[in-house]
C-alpha cells in the first residue's frame, strides 16, 4: 500500500467515526474533542455535508411570522395591530409588508396610542421568551464539567476577577471580590477541587452604607453556607451626595471578598496555570492557521 493509500484510508476511517458522532447528535466542539481533530479545514472536511444536530441550532420563527403578518395585512390589518397579535417589532413588519396595500384608517389618535402600546408590550414579551429560550439551550449545552474543566474555568475566572501580584505592589496572595452569587459559588466549588480547607478562607461584605448591610451579610452567609459570625468586618462605602447610585433596589446585595490564608504558594500555582493556558490557547490559534 502506498503511502497516499494509507492516508486516504486513515481520512476515511476518520470520517466514519465523525459522521457517526454528528448523527448521535454531537456538536462539533464534541466531536473536536473526542477524535483529538484540532484543524478547523479538516474538521470540515470529515463532516462536510452533515447538518448540525438540532440543539445546535438558534430557534428562528421569523418565516411563520412573514406569512402569518402578510396574511394580516391583507385582511385590512395596521402595523399596530400586527404587532400586537404578533409581538413583532413594525420594522420587521414593514420589511415584510412593504410591498401590500395599506389599509385605510379607521381610529382615532387615541385608540392608534393605546394600539401601539400593547403592541410594544406584545413584542417585549416576545423577546423575553426568545432571549430565555437561547438561555436555557446554552445551559443546556455546557452539561457536566469535568475536574478538569472546571480547573480550567477557575483559574481564568481568578485571573480576570481575583487580585493579582505586580512588580510595583507584591500581593502573591489569594483574594476574590465579587458581586454575582454565580461567580461566588463557582470559585467556592474551584477551591474545593483544588482542596483548599474552608476553614482558611475568610469573608467580607462590601457594600453602600445606605444598603441594608444585615440583611446583605445574612444573604452571602446562604450563598456561601458560612455562618454570618464566621464574616469579617463589613466594609461600607461612604454615600457622595454629588452623584445619584442605580443599584438601590432589594436586588442589590453589595460584594463578597474571599481571602485564603497563607495562599502564596496556590496564588503562584494559579498565575503558571494562567499562563499555561495563554501559551495553549496561542498554540492552537497557530495550529489552525496551518
Amino acid at each position: 500500500m502506498t503511502a497516499s493509500t494509507s492516508t486516504y484510508t486513515d481520512f476515511e476511517n476518520l470520517r466514519e467515526q465523525a459522521v457517526a458522532l454528528r448523527r448521535e447528535g454531537l456538536s462539533r466542539r464534541q466531536i473536536r474533542d473526542r477524535l483529538h481533530v484540532d484543524n478547523n479545514d479538516l474538521l470540515n472536511r470529515l463532516l462536510e455535508g452533515e447538518p448540525p444536530p438540532a440543539w445546535t441550532r438558534r430557534p428562528n420563527a421569523k418565516d411563520d411570522l412573514r406569512e402569518r403578518a402578510r396574511e394580516l395585512r391583507l385582511a385590512g390589518r395596521t402595523y399596530d395591530q400586527i404587532q400586537l397579535e404578533l409581538g413583532c417589532s413594525k420594522s420587521s413588519i414593514s420589511l415584510w409588508v412593504r410591498d401590500l396595500p395599506k389599509p385605510e384608517r379607521k381610529r382615532t389618535r387615541e385608540e392608534a396610542s393605546e394600539i401601539a402600546r400593547r403592541g410594544w408590550e406584545a413584542t417585549l414579551r416576545r423577546r423575553e421568551g426568545e432571549r430565555s429560550a437561547t438561555k436555557e439551550a446554552a445551559a443546556g449545552a455546557v452539561g457536566e464539567l469535568s475536574a478538569r474543566e472546571l480547573f480550567l474555568v477557575g483559574v481564568a475566572l481568578y485571573w480576570a476577577e481575583g487580585t493579582k501580584d505586580k512588580s510595583y505592589a507584591r500581593r502573591e496572595r489569594v483574594v476574590f471580590v465579587n458581586s454575582d452569587p454565580g461567580m461566588i459559588r463557582t470559585f467556592l466549588a474551584w477551591l474545593d477541587l483544588l482542596g483548599v480547607d474552608r476553614e482558611s478562607h475568610t469573608y467580607h461584605v462590601m457594600i453602600h452604607e445606605s444598603a441594608d448591610v444585615p440583611a446583605a451579610e445574612r444573604y452571602w452567609a446562604g450563598i456561601t453556607g458560612t455562618a454570618p459570625g464566621r464574616f469579617g468586618k463589613t466594609s461600607l462605602k461612604r454615600h457622595n451626595p454629588k452623584t445619584t447610585r442605580k443599584n438601590v433596589d432589594d436586588t442589590y446585595q453589595g460584594c463578597l471578598a474571599i481571602r485564603v490564608r497563607q495562599s502564596a504558594d496556590l496564588y503562584r500555582r494559579i498565575e503558571g496555570a494562567w499562563c499555561g493556558i495563554v501559551g495553549a490557547a496561542s498554540a492552537a490559534v497557530r495550529g489552525n492557521r496551518t
